[in-house]
């Protein structure tokens, strides 16, 4: 199984890597925000968490993973960027389990397990110095731009999970000039034994922004659409006894981009977590900045309740500042 495991990551990885071109291909295309990450614990392991299962999980990485989160689980995060910038969170994720069978060794498990997971991802600019033909000032402006998404995921066995993320997405450009769009993400988790998981994720099929301007200049107004860069991901995570946590993704895209992602996790004592990662390790052009991350989680438990605080630190090149994530997460 291990052999034909590593023949289809080779095949994956080799037939993206045909294609050569630029980097910055995928700077031009739209949804960037989108593609930054999701919360603390992601952003601090460098987003390589795609075929995670343990701890907090977000549908984001993979759709699949949710019916793998114990308790219900409400996350939500806040970001300090430079250049007036805002990236937030919030996630609402729980897993049903349904009837009773009894396996192999005694043992009474539920007959089915499914997953669903709710939220929403916030950003935007503010403080946009506005300003007419003749350079007059005429106000500040702010751009906003979100995704709303729902997730269902099913555990087909104690190995195979499905999942699905339906995706909305709104962008507020300016006064009366805004665009929507629908996506899918689609992804398999397959656990190897206890310890080794595999992951397959499609993200943003069909995403896309219709734009509209004729609210904004009539007769002279146009439509247009924008699409999304089509996302493949596989993910490996192994988890070394109960403290270590290790997981590595690849993730090639129609704008020609081809990423390595790698990060850790380390449990010292039960209520505290250590996190690294590395990001954007351009396989195409080893000169880019990669995108080195760090972050730690602390938990506190309240009868039935666990009350979470994270951090991350990620570094962002071409920028006067780097990034900054706080999140707190409630599991009941």
């Amino acid at each position: 199984m291990l052999n034909k495991i590593f023949y289809i990551v080779l095949i994956f990885v080799a037939t993206s890597l045909n294609a050569q071109t630029q980097f910055s291909e995928i700077s031009t295309k739209v949804g960037a925000f989108s593609r930054m990450g999701f919360g603390a614990r992601g952003m601090g392991m460098a987003n390589a968490l795609s075929s995670v299962k343990e701890g907090n999980i977000s549908s984001y990485y993979n759709p699949a993973n949710i019916v793998f989160q114990n308790d219900n689980l409400f996350q939500t995060g806040y970001s300090i960027l430079s250049l007036d910038r805002s990236l937030n969170f919030i996630s609402y994720t729980r897993k049903f389990e349904f009837g009773k069978k009894e396996d192999n060794e005694g043992n009474i498990r539920a007959r089915s397990t499914a997953g669903v997971s709710i939220g929403l991802i916030n950003s935007g600019v503010s403080n946009i110095d506005g300003r007419d033909g003749q350079g007059k000032q005429i106000g500040n402006f702010s751009t906003s731009e979100n995704q709303f998404f729902i997730s269902v995921a099913n555990k087909f066995s104690d190995k195979l999970s499905i999942g699905i993320n339906f995706k909305f997405y709104y962008y507020k450009l300016f006064e009366n000039f805004s665009a929507n769009g629908f996506g899918l993400d689609l992804g398999v988790l397959y656990s190897i034994n206890p310890a080794m998981n595999i992951s397959f994720v499609i993200v943003d099929l069909n995403s896309k922004y219709t734009w509209d301007s004729g609210k904004l200049y009539g007769t002279n107004g146009t439509t247009s659409v924008d699409k999304f860069p089509l996302l493949k991901k596989i993910g490996f995570s192994y988890k070394v006894q109960n403290d270590l946590l290790t997981a590595i993704e690849f993730e090639s895209s129609n704008a020609n981009t081809n990423i390595l992602r790698i990060g850790v996790e380390y449990k010292p004592i039960e209520s505290l977590l250590f996190r690294a990662g590395i990001d954007k390790i351009n396989i195409n052009n080893l000169e880019v900045p990669v995108r080195p991350s760090f972050g730690f989680s602390y938990f506190y438990i309240i009868k039935n309740y666990t009350i979470g605080f994270d951090y991350a630190f990620a570094y962002e090149p071409y920028s006067s500042s780097d990034q900054h994530i706080i999140g707190i997460n409630f599991r009941f």
